[in-house]
């Protein structure tokens, strides 16, 4: 990029929504060796764009703000990231342990830790999930409860008056659950305003909230706000997440895993 002469700062700030088109996320540092600018002219260019709503500042630098399209039903999100979810699952999987009562969310991801779990024993899964009651359906070794509610078709998953009636009567120690977004300025939100609320209560039914998201979830910001930061205990999410992100988090406390 050329910047023998001097850039105006509009100029400037234009380069580098260019730069974060190409890699999402760029440093103080980056922005004052690219355009030979002081720490203070880069910070006070990055706080414009955040201003503007076009970056979200992070720790040392900012990322690009992806606006959040309607999400794909789960079936047509199966293979997105699909390598990061299969590893996630996995690793998520093994933090649960036989003879707890676990509650399995409605996500893709989720789905992945279901599928680690199904040789386990005395374990009880709770779940509003349709794809998740049809994984362990039929096992013996498995206290399966079912929430019902209003299906919603796109996820197959239950929601609405009669599943948050239903997390008032019960609890697991463990929470696993899947986020549209993940932003350290915004928190957690999700797309769909009439989920909003069922998951809130299934975050704050008790036990430990382990929240498994894929790299791509970072950095997004989604209509509806769920839930702070300070809701997760736990992150599970792959080696292509923001180290930044990961630093921030654990920062406030939440135990982060990472796979490879």
């Amino acid at each position: 990029m050329n910047t023998a002469s001097p850039l105006s700062s509009i100029e400037r700030q234009n380069q580098i929504l260019q730069l974060l088109a190409l890699s999402a996320r760029i440093t103080l540092s980056d922005v004052c060796q690219t355009f030979s600018i002081s720490q203070a002219t880069a910070r006070r260019d990055l706080e414009a764009l955040s201003i503007q709503g076009k970056v979200q500042r992070v720790h040392g630098g900012a990322i690009s703000i992806r606006t959040a399209n309607p999400e794909p039903p789960i079936l047509m999100r199966t293979n997105e990231q699909e390598t990061e979810k299969q590893r996630i699952g996995l690793l998520a999987a093994s933090l649960i342990q036989d003879g707890e009562a676990v509650f399995l969310g409605s996500s893709t991801t989720v789905m992945e830790v279901a599928k680690n779990l199904r040789e386990r024993r005395n374990l009880t899964v709770l779940t509003n999930s349709l794809p998740v009651m049809n994984t362990f359906a039929g096992n013996p070794e498995i206290t399966l409860v079912c929430l019902g509610g209003v299906l919603r078709s796109s996820e197959l998953s239950f929601i609405g008056h009669l599943t948050e009636k239903s997390l008032t009567e019960v609890r697991a120690d463990k929470v696993v659950f899947g986020i549209r977004s993940l932003s350290l300025e915004h928190g957690l939100t999700n797309d769909y305003l009439p989920e909003t609320l069922t998951d809130r209560a299934i975050l704050g039914m008790g036990g430990q909230v382990i929240i498994v998201a894929d790299y791509s979830k970072f950095g997004r910001v989604s209509t509806a706000f769920l839930a702070p930061l300070s809701a997760i205990d736990t992150l599970v999410t792959d080696s292509k997440a923001p180290p930044d992100y990961l630093s921030a988090l654990e920062e406030l406390g939440i135990q982060v895993h990472v796979v490879e």
